[in-house]
């Protein structure tokens, strides 16, 4: 293995969830790549999300939770571009064998990554009611 992937093995952590023998394909690699991933950039997904709100709707911060909530998932399933940085952030830590291994499912991974990354982002969604000013 070549030290940059190393390294990103060692930044990341331990997998998420669990991983076992019975795991589809697509299960283990949420558990022990795209889990991880998120928790390691979870500040920057907040930050981007945020970035996000204030160059294009700004208004976001006078909704109700449940609009918010709304808001994040159709911003982040319907925005391409939005989307396609996302997922840069998330791909940006893969090793090359995890690459190898997304090339081969995209399509089904990304949904998993995108509803994955929605989730995280709603579960915090009072660091944007917080933060109103930023």
């Amino acid at each position: 293995m070549n030290t940059r992937d190393q390294s990103i093995l060692n930044m990341r952590g331990d997998n998420l969830g669990s991983v076992s023998d019975a795991s589809s394909s697509e299960e283990r690699f949420q558990n022990k790549t795209i889990r991880p991933i998120l928790k390691f950039q979870n500040d920057l997904c907040i930050d981007v999300f945020k970035n996000h709100v204030k160059k294009y709707k700004n208004e976001f911060y006078s909704y109700t939770t449940e609009k918010k909530l709304q808001y994040i998932e159709n911003t982040i399933q319907k925005d391409i571009k939005f989307r396609n940085s996302l997922k840069g952030i998330i791909i940006g830590l893969f090793t090359n064998e995890e690459y190898g291994e997304y090339i081969q499912n995209s399509s089904a991974l990304n949904k998993r990554m995108m509803n994955l990354l929605i989730e995280r982002i709603k579960s915090q969604i009072q660091l944007f009611e917080l933060n109103e000013s930023n």
